[in-house]
């Protein structure tokens, strides 16, 4: 396992580093997004939605629980599992449905779905640091550890 440390300041700084976790990922796989409210989960989904082709707004879909992004030949599915009350909702959800190899899954608040989900490619936890934020990144997993290798070459620090 490899993990990335990267600082950010404002929105836009966040976004980016969205989208170059999208391209490192290939624009598939998993993603759990861990953090306190506020702390920039839905910012930096954001920013990844919006490199991979969609116009328009992306909110966080916390009412809805899942918000399916078409883009050509790939989906790319935004999951918050705040107001989860109980990890076997997602079965009923037909969760399993939405991982697979054509599509990209981003999870908020992935601790809310314990026991049900499949292990992420990527897991991230945002913390706020002053007048920014640090992002802790793990690849786990083939894909996961060949995005985090991409990701270090262009941009990140490796921590042991």
């Amino acid at each position: 396992m490899m993990t990335l440390e990267f600082y950010v300041q404002g929105d836009q700084a966040m976004e980016s580093l969205g989208a170059a976790i999208g391209q490192a990922l290939d624009w598939r796989g998993s993603v759990w997004l861990a953090g306190d409210l506020g702390a920039g989960k839905t910012t930096l989904s954001r920013g990844l939605i919006r490199a991979a082709g969609h116009v328009g707004a992306v909110k966080s879909p916390t009412f809805t629980l899942v918000e399916p992004y078409e883009l050509g030949q790939r989906t790319i599915y935004h999951f918050d599992l705040y107001r989860l009350a109980d990890p076997e909702e997602l079965e009923f959800l037909g969760i399993r449905d939405y991982f697979s190899d054509n599509s990209l899954c981003l999870v908020e608040w992935p601790d809310k779905g314990s026991g049900i989900l499949p292990q992420p490619d990527l897991s991230i936890r945002i913390t706020v640091d002053g007048e920014g934020r640090t992002l802790q990144i793990e690849g786990h997993g083939e894909r996961g550890l060949a995005a985090s290798q991409r990701l270090h070459s262009t941009r990140g620090k490796a921590t042991p």
